[in-house]
């Protein structure tokens, strides 16, 4: 199961309290009291693992370790250890706070999330010539405290789109070595697939539908991983009765989540050629051409149709 999309607490470590203490040797009198070490911070570093969010799919709230007292003798407290939580690369980080965003967009790129609190000071520090024993120390400081809603966004080159059982996830296996659950029925595809082909990385996103960016179906949980694809495969199957309006049907979609979805580099496929008559499916592509759309039949029975598409990974790779 792909956690995509939860809320967390994270608690950074308090700081340490000063000591008050006195030099009790003699000739040496004097304030020795040491300072708190400072509470532990809360980063987050991002990592290549996509199910790294399963580690909250039941523990919801993480703590780093506090900053130790100061002691006697200059003794300053030991600093918190701090607590790193390993988040998958595509992960937005919304402070639900202060509405803060931050973006893991790199392997092992380390954010701080929440600052650790300041150890107080010892005695030692309130020292003066007025002020000779000072018993004056300070508590340390609160780390910060913030509620997070982890949410994956995918960062691939190519996604694929279309409707339900449209070839997606067969075409995915073809091109790439995934795995992708392929069936002839709607919602074969409950959670993105990614492959990669050579240097690029492809995502298979779930078949989306009328209504989608309104909650129907499977497709508004997955409408934020078309985000941040670069190029859009928009996929239409040769057997649909209205590849136009079947078109249509995903590209109002894209515009009801986010319109700048439209701005995306596509190139349009109609898919399972091999499953209906060659007139057929001249009469398809040339309604979609005269709608102003490029659009080329492919199958994954087709060697040819798949070494085309391959021309055009190979051009998308020497472009990255």
């Amino acid at each position: 199961m792909l956690i995509d999309d939860v809320e967390i607490k994270i608690n950074a470590g308090n700081g340490g309290k000063g000591a008050v203490a006195f030099n009790k040797n003699l000739g040496s009198l004097g304030p020795v009291g040491g300072s708190g070490g400072k509470g532990g911070s809360v980063y987050g570093e991002g990592v290549s693992d996509l199910t790294a969010l399963r580690q909250f799919r039941f523990k919801k709230e993480f703590f780093a370790e506090n900053g130790k007292d100061g002691r006697d003798q200059f003794r300053d407290g030991r600093d918190g250890a701090d607590l790193i939580l390993k988040l998958p690369v595509g992960t937005a980080a919304h402070n639900l706070a202060t509405g803060a965003e931050i973006n893991f967009e790199k392997t092992g790129e380390k954010i701080l999330l929440a600052k650790g609190g300041e150890g107080g000071k010892g005695n030692f520090h309130f020292r003066s010539s007025t002020n000779t024993s000072p018993k004056q120390f300070e508590s340390g400081m609160t780390g910060e405290q913030f509620s997070f809603r982890m949410e994956l966004k995918f960062i691939a080159d190519v996604g694929f789109i279309g409707l339900p059982n449209v070839g997606k996830s067969s075409m995915l296996n073809k091109l790439t070595n995934a795995a992708s659950k392929v069936g002839n029925y709607p919602f074969t595809t409950l959670e993105p697939h990614l492959g990669a082909y050579y240097e690029l990385i492809i995502a298979d996103i779930p078949g989306l539908i009328e209504g989608s960016s309104a909650g129907k179906g499977l497709g508004i949980k997955f409408l934020r991983h078309i985000e941040r694809t670069r190029i859009l495969f928009h996929f239409i199957s040769a057997e649909s009765p209205a590849p136009l309006k079947d078109y249509e049907t995903i590209r109002k979609e894209l515009d009801a989540w986010n319109a700048a979805l439209l701005e995306k580099a596509e190139r349009i496929f109609i898919t399972k050629s091999d499953l209906v008559e060659s007139e057929e499916l001249e009469k398809k592509l040339s309604l979609l051409n005269k709608a102003g759309l490029n659009a080329m039949a492919i199958s994954i029975n087709d060697d040819k149709s798949i070494k085309e598409i391959e021309k055009i990974l190979n051009e998308i790779k020497t472009e990255k």
